[in-house]
């Protein structure tokens, strides 16, 4: 075949000057558009990366004692080289016959915020930029309309005459529908009607904060701070155990303390007892009680989730106007606080 011959079917495809540099030039992108995406990694510290025990971690619910145990060992390994201290860390199971209810007498609460910085403290959260998981809103009188309420009210002091206060935080819904949307099932309810995380398998996709209608759940987008003082040791594999940039977190009614028999540090601190928490399976715990005598209603009721987190006002008192929707109006001006609302800190 002579040199103008055109090739003959079956031949081998000549390379053009131009499909070279066609090629070429797709090759350099692709190169240009990996290094870009690797990027973000020269930041990151060797704390920050997962460790291959982590990456290659069954899931809870697969996992057997054995693995359990490695699991918390190589945590508190993490926490003791992070933080220069060694936790006590659990994995603590859920009691028989225990769902754990929440009641808050909307009448007492004084919007003075010491249960947001007590969950903070015991929960291990980040401080810069500092994560909360219950929010105090502001309420005006006459409404139980949260969107109503105002969360960044900043006072010399509190109460004040014309708001009531309402605490929001994870309901622990019984139909939860940040349960449903997880890709993943890294969350899940537990028997004792908590649900939970596992921040190991969570891969941060952000469905479940979505889906939340309490605005519940909390999202790491940078990699939490909070110094080895501030630090509490008491940890427990579901609950407070120190979590990474990624992942959700969310209030888990202190199950570290609740499952061993005490109370979550928000109700504790609450210095006008405006908190009540117990078993509603039993009938002379104070839940069970309230449930059964006081006028209790729930949030955004029509959603479906039916919540374990119930508020109510005191009805002994008077009433200071017309009630809204059916619902008891709050108490008139409570006694003020010689102290000024605590300044609040979480993501929008």
């Amino acid at each position: 075949m002579s040199r103008t011959d055109p090739p003959t079917c079956g031949s081998a495809p000549s390379v053009t000057r131009r499909g070279f540099l066609r090629r070429g030039a797709a090759v350099a992108g692709g190169v240009a558009a990996l290094a870009a995406a690797l990027s973000p990694l020269k930041d990151l510290d060797a704390d920050d990366l997962p460790s291959i025990e982590r990456f290659l971690q069954k899931h809870y619910k697969e996992m057997t004692p054995t693995e359990m145990d490695a699991a918390l060992a190589r945590i508190r390994r993490e926490v003791e080289r992070r933080y220069n201290l060694r936790p006590e860390i659990r994995d603590i199971k859920p009691l028989d016959g225990v769902e754990f209810v929440y009641a808050l007498n909307l009448s007492r609460c004084i919007g003075c915020r010491k249960c947001v910085h007590a969950c903070v403290a015991e929960n291990n959260q980040s401080r810069a930029p500092e994560i909360q998981y219950i929010r105090v809103l502001e309420m005006p009188r006459g409404t139980t309309d949260i969107e109503k309420g105002d969360h960044h009210y900043e006072r010399p002091r509190v109460p004040d005459a014309e708001h009531y206060y309402m605490p929001v935080q994870c309901h622990q819904c019984a139909k939860p529908p940040c349960v449903k949307v997880c890709p993943v099932e890294a969350t899940w309810q537990e028997p004792d009607g908590i649900t939970v995380i596992d921040y190991d398998w969570c891969i941060g996709c952000r469905y479940c904060e979505a889906a939340c209608p309490y605005w519940a759940r909390r999202f790491n987008f940078t990699q939490p701070r909070l110094s080895g003082e501030q630090i509490n040791p008491q940890m427990s594999y579901l609950s407070n155990r120190p979590r990474q940039q990624g992942v959700m977190e969310k209030c888990h009614f202190c199950l570290h303390r609740t499952r061993q028999g005490r109370m979550p540090a928000c109700l504790e601190a609450c210095p006008v007892g405006a908190r009540k928490f117990g078993n509603v399976l039993d009938a002379d715990s104070s839940v069970a009680k309230i449930l059964q005598t006081k006028r209790v209603f729930v949030l955004k009721e029509e959603a479906g989730t039916l919540p374990r987190f119930f508020y109510y006002f005191d009805e002994r008192h008077p009433r200071s106007g017309p009630a809204d929707a059916g619902h008891p109006e709050p108490l008139g001006p409570r006694p003020p606080v010689d102290e000024p609302a605590a300044d609040w800190g979480g993501d929008a």
